[in-house]
């Protein structure tokens, strides 16, 4: 379709965003015209709201050849946040790379049962010890710092990767000063005190990786998604070294994967945790698990 627009000599953003948001439905796209907007909103440099106003711009060739490449690679599958780089979780928009995870809406979960934790608490304003484990692209950690303003946060990775991006996106926004990040598995490298433990491991049973969507079997890193025969490996780790992690009464609060809820809990309850709770995600499943150490 653009193609032929372009031969016409009269191709206007907003006519290439319809055709290609038609072009993503027939494709079988779940968000046709979301990932049309972004898309050509990346390739023009425009927010939405400039997109709005130059609708009725005529587009050169580069700009339409450009537009076709990335259709092109979200045909293929690819997520949008792999071909911008960008991806905003928690109202923040956070550099993706290769390295790491994409962030999901389910993963703010982790956010939102943490913050009415610390509010159940006491004040956010007040000095808090912050530790990340796993930490990616720094999302969960980043958005946490972004909600206490007072706290100081820890986020560890196994790989050099996901620790460049976690810094880089620190840096970006605006919590560099109050972020500092380790290289070992999970806590194994870090003291004890923390007022809170967060992370989201890898937790998808080995055997089921190949059954995942295309767009996270083939994008995502596989030492990311990767939880062991059963899916829980991590959560042992992390469950054996909570009591030394954190402080009397503090929390630690865990993302996991569909039906893993009951299985995670047991772990967190054998370790000597208490105050054990499943908060569900926004379609209602058991997506986070929240134990505290007992004062």
């Amino acid at each position: 379709m653009i193609g032929a627009l372009a031969a016409a000599g009269d191709v206007r953003i907003a006519a290439v965003r319809r055709g290609l948001a038609t072009r993503f439905l027939a494709g079988g796209i779940d968000s046709p015209d979301l990932d049309a907007r972004l898309l050509v909103g990346h390739a023009l440099g425009l927010d939405h709201a400039s997109l709005v106003r130059d609708g009725d711009r005529r587009l050169g060739g580069a700009d339409i050849a450009g537009i076709e490449a990335l259709a092109a690679r979200r045909l293929a599958g690819e997520p949008v946040a792999r071909i911008t780089g960008v991806k905003e979780f928690w109202g923040l928009p956070f550099q993706v790379t290769p390295a790491v995870l994409v962030p999901r809406p389910d993963t703010e979960t982790v956010v939102e049962t943490a913050l009415a934790l610390i509010d159940r608490d006491g004040a956010r304003s007040r000095r808090l010890r912050v530790v990340d484990l796993g930490t990616g692209s720094g999302a969960i950690l980043i958005a946490l710092l972004h909600e206490l303003p007072d706290a100081r946060g820890i986020g560890t990775d196994c790989d050099a990767g996901p620790l460049a991006t976690a810094r880089a996106n620190a840096g970006r926004l605006g919590v560099a000063s109050r972020a500092s990040f380790v290289a070992c598995d999970f806590g194994a490298a870090l003291a004890g005190g923390a007022d809170l433990v967060v992370a989201n491991p890898p937790y998808v049973a080995t055997g089921e990786i190949a059954a995942l969507p295309l767009e996270v079997r083939d994008f995502d890193p596989r030492r990311a998604l990767d939880g062991g025969p059963d899916g829980l490996r991590a959560y042992r780790a992390i469950a054996a070294d909570a009591g030394r992690l954190l402080a009397p009464g503090a929390h630690l609060v865990m993302e996991v994967g569909a039906g893993q809820a009951d299985a995670v809990s047991a772990l967190a309850a054998a370790a000597g945790l208490g105050t054990i709770a499943v908060a569900p995600d926004l379609a209602g499943i058991g997506r986070v698990v929240s134990a505290r150490r007992n004062p």
